[in-house]
């Protein structure tokens, strides 16, 4: 089953998403900390993983 196009979101929305810096979320991506894949040589997320990423992460700023 295919995602519905705005399920999947940029480096730059996720970081507007979770309200931190491009960096921050580029650092998590090159850790493989966040769930993310590449189209070309750019980051994409799909929504319900970035938000079941931060459900599981509730309370544990650490990763950040």
């Amino acid at each position: 089953m295919a995602s519905s196009k705005s399920d999947i979101l940029t480096l730059k929305e996720v970081a507007d998403y979770m309200r931190v810096n491009t960096a921050t979320i580029y650092r998590l991506v090159r850790s493989g900390k966040i769930p993310a894949f590449r189209v070309g040589n750019r980051w994409r997320f799909r929504q319900t993983s970035i938000d079941e990423w931060l459900t599981t992460r509730e309370g544990n700023l650490d990763e950040f």
